[in-house]
């Protein structure tokens, strides 16, 4: 009988749901239904330092978002819990106190100042770090002398040294490591908390995890962690490992979720005169705080860095799920975007619902070449699924989207919603959707113009002329419709031998500020007669001169 497959996603939760670890996780929820298999989600928060406290949270919320649900795990329970590593301390105890009396794990001492200096040694003889096993292991009592003494103790592992680790990858073949080239590493820091590499181990041989999918730049973590397993748990089966493709920006470079951060902290230093104490304000931080990541000292939870960049009008980079989630990007999207990044189904299918990924998944068509993160693709994978998506599902999206910016378009009704959404036909996000219909749900005194709309359609050429022409016919009609406002916008273009658009440009910057919107005849109305000449005359009286 073949084995049931369990697989496993297991963030730290030191900032919101990257791209990066959102395919992962994908990758790993789509191998487990397509096999009918066991999807955990595991909490790593033993780094107490980086550790932020909205970001588990926001993790779970963005996987929720992307229909990727769990079988076990925080929110859900199961057999192998607790979920957060941070709550399995005494688990991990157990098997470092193990280690250390069988004498293949010992304490160490070092300040990071002493450490320092024998990397600086390797250095300068121009040799890898690694660090120097004792003869003689020291013994609890050393421990509590040491710490008596105001030193830090850690544990670390004895790397066996007797063969090479020998790693079967699924993606990258047989890959053999020298175990004098790893090093004895730390499994248990001073603060008593595990490290990520011994904790992962313990929890996948306890929660029965079969097959580890994750990204290339943990291959460097897995001989160690393949020791371990093979010193602890030698009757059981090492999980199979898949180590996926670097995603790559389509501006060059690893995608980074510390590129928000860098945004913000590039556009705060070219503004010479921010006043400091209101922007930490906004940010919810200190002055001290603010100064801190000014300099490069530290860097803020997501949301301040969010609050800041939009107090000062910054255009962050799309980089953390959330953040696509607020562009107006669809989760569907979003599932079948990623997934082709370092996968593909074996033909030239690219635009596929949830079901049919399921179907096609296959580990053995990960590929190892680098993925590029193509936005511009994305954008046309919105579009399409914008397009193709049941209507009152998209509604539902687009619901959830406005009430999480805020938008006063939130107001409308689900009937009004689908009209507009039938008026925004080939929209590319529901920011584009919310963006051409947000006029008509904001009073006149909270239309914003657009200079450089004004500045063309208002006041070059005859387009005030124009708007009074408009306003003058509108103020006529008996009948205030979308026919009846059609017949005479063109009608009146006919009068002036100008192109209809001469006439509803300078109309559509009176009633909404800038040169889009939902069609002109359906935006007046929509809109109403007695607000559409209300806004008519403002905006002929604010620039006529």
């Amino acid at each position: 009988m073949a084995e049931k497959v369990v697989t496993r996603f297991a963030p730290s939760p030191t900032g919101y749901l990257h791209v990066g670890g959102a395919r992962t996780a994908l990758f790993c929820w789509l191998w487990a239904r397509r096999t009918g298999g066991t999807f955990i989600l595991r909490i790593e928060d033993t780094d107490q330092k980086r550790n932020t406290p909205t970001a588990a949270e926001q993790v779970m919320a963005d996987l929720r978002w992307l229909g990727i649900d769990w079988d076990e795990g925080p929110q859900v329970g199961g057999p192998g819990g607790p979920y957060l590593q941070s709550e399995r301390t005494d688990i991990y105890d157990k098997y470092v106190r193990r280690l250390l009396d069988e004498e293949k794990a010992y304490y160490c001492f070092e300040t990071p100042e002493e450490l320092g200096a024998l990397r600086k040694e390797a250095e300068a003889q121009k040799r890898g770090f690694v660090y120097p096993r004792p003869e003689h292991f020291p013994t609890a009592e050393d421990a509590e002398k040491a710490r008596a003494r105001g030193r830090a103790v850690t544990v670390r592992f004895a790397v066996p040294q007797d063969e090479p680790i020998v790693v079967q990858d699924l993606v990258r073949g047989e890959i053999a490591f020298a175990p004098d080239d790893i090093g004895d590493f730390i499994i248990q820091k001073s603060d008593g908390f595990p490290t990520y590499n011994f904790a992962c181990v313990v929890d996948d041989y306890l929660m029965k995890v079969t097959h580890i999918i994750r990204g290339q730049e943990h291959l460097n973590n897995t001989p160690g962690q393949q020791a371990l397993w093979r010193v602890l748990f030698a009757d059981g089966p090492l999980p199979k490992y898949a180590h996926m493709s670097v995603t790559v920006s389509d501006a060059g470079g690893k995608l980074s979720k510390r590129e928000r951060p860098k945004a913000l902290l590039a556009a705060i230093k070219a503004m010479p005169d921010i006043d400091t104490n209101k922007l930490a304000e906004v940010g919810g931080l200190t002055v001290e705080q603010l100064q801190a990541f000014i300099g490069g000292k530290a860097t803020p939870d997501m949301p301040s860095i969010d609050a800041m960049a939009n107090s000062l009008g910054v255009q962050l980079p799309e980089i953390n799920i959330v953040d696509f989630f607020r562009s107006g990007y669809l989760p569907e999207t979003m599932v079948n975007f990623l997934a082709l990044l370092g996968w593909n189904p074996g033909d030239d299918r690219e635009i596929m619902p949830v079901d049919e990924l399921i179907q096609s998944f296959d580990l053995s068509r990960l590929t190892k070449a680098n993925s590029l993160f193509d936005r511009q693709k994305l954008i046309a994978f919105n579009t399409e699924h914008i397009r193709m998506l049941p209507k009152q599902k998209l509604l539902g999206h687009l619901r959830d989207y406005l009430e999480v910016i805020a938008s006063p378009v939130v107001a409308a009704d689900d009937e009004l919603l689908s009209r507009i959404i039938d008026l925004c036909e080939g929209a590319r996000t529901l920011a584009d959707i919310e963006r051409k219909c947000r006029f008509i749900f904001m009073g006149s005194d909270r239309i914003e113009y657009d200079d450089k709309a004004v500045k063309k359609v208002l006041l070059k050429g005859d387009g005030l002329d124009t708007l009074q022409s408009v306003r003058d016919e509108l103020a006529a009609m008996e009948e205030f419709s979308e026919d009846k406002i059609e017949n005479m916008l063109r009608s009146l273009a006919e009068q002036r031998s100008v192109g209809l658009g001469k006439v509803a440009q300078p109309l559509r910057v009176a009633i909404c500020g800038t040169t889009v919107s939902l069609p002109i005849f359906d935006s007046l109305s929509l809109l109403g007669r007695e607000e559409t000449l209300e806004r008519i005359a403002t905006t002929l009286q604010r620039f006529r001169v």
